[in-house]
């Protein structure tokens, strides 16, 4: 498993990453908001560890440019800001956990271990690459583009729309689908996806590719030249 550790406090990344490192995990570490971006782009993680007290770019910058990117990589927050609203700002901006400072590792490791697993389940059906009509998801980086230039979408947005393009033209079942946008998260109804998906449908307006509903069956990506 690979990490992307974004932390401005030198003990505290070096602890970390020989921590996770002793534990067999690959660790990418950056000390600074303005080359966070680059270091997610390159290294493709499995999860990264976001701090939000960063200089230059903070934290919340960070991530927001990256889901804008469609860059869908699972977040963890760590901050000292614990206050509820903070975590709600966090987590509103495309973060999928936080833990506010100081922490236990051994919870980390888990919160880790949690979000990769559920990836891994959200992606299962996609090729490496998928592609349809212009639209592609690259399955490691999980970035959604049209014709090379990414697409703004939120994190569940995007999973819809990768399980969509693994099978283009075919209808996928609402059931399956909220696995997909929901991993883990087992109170949530099917009819969730309704919501996500009628935000998706306009992104995919300008694309030439329509989210077709079909009443009974689920969704489908259709080209509308052959409507």
């Amino acid at each position: 498993m690979k990490l992307l550790l974004v932390e401005d406090n030198l003990a505290m990344r070096t602890s970390l990453q020989r921590s996770f490192e002793r534990r067999g995990m690959q660790v990418v570490v950056c000390g600074d908001g303005a080359r966070a971006l680059d270091r997610w782009r390159a290294s493709v993680p499995d999860v990264v560890l976001l701090d939000l007290n960063l200089p230059g770019v903070d934290g919340l910058s960070v991530l927001a440019q990256a889901r804008a990117e469609g860059l869908a990589t699972p977040v963890i927050v760590l901050t000292a800001r614990g206050a509820v609203g903070d975590r709600i700002l966090g987590l509103n901006t495309g973060a999928d956990d936080y833990l506010p400072k100081p922490f236990d590792l051994d919870e980390l490791e888990a919160r880790v271990r949690a979000l990769a697993r559920r990836k891994g389940s959200g992606g299962a059906d996609l090729p490496e690459t998928a592609e349809f009509h212009g639209l592609q998801v690259d399955a490691a980086s999980g970035a959604v583009c049209h014709h090379g230039r990414p697409m703004e979408l939120t994190p569940r947005e995007a999973a819809l729309l990768r399980a969509l393009l693994a099978r283009p033209g075919q209808a996928l079942a609402k059931e399956r689908l909220c696995e997909a946008v929901f991993p883990g998260e087992a109170d949530v109804q099917a009819s969730a996806v309704e919501v996500v998906a009628y935000r998706l449908r306009k992104k995919l307006g300008p694309t030439g590719v329509q989210l077709v509903t079909l009443r009974g069956l689920g969704y489908l990506l259709q080209a509308e030249d052959r409507l």
